[in-house]
């Protein structure tokens, strides 16, 4: 699982709101949101900010840290 998977999941549980209703909150699909907190290597990157907007971070280009890519 990525770090914006993991980090997802755990502010939308902190936030105490289900896939569904963050789904609903943030304007995204079910799936998208299912499919994203699995870490779904193949997700949209405007879709992927606007799960983070609701938590007021955003995703953007930076090095690559070669210990996840070592670790999967």
């Amino acid at each position: 699982m990525s770090k914006i998977s993991e980090f997802i999941k755990t502010e939308r549980k902190k936030a105490g709101l289900t896939q569904e209703e963050f789904a609903l909150r943030s304007g995204l699909g079910l799936r998208f949101v299912r499919e994203l907190e699995q870490g779904k290597e193949t997700v949209r990157l405007d879709k992927v900010n606007q799960a983070l907007a609701m938590f007021g971070m955003e995703a953007v280009p930076g090095e690559i840290d070669r210990g996840d890519i070592a670790n999967g």
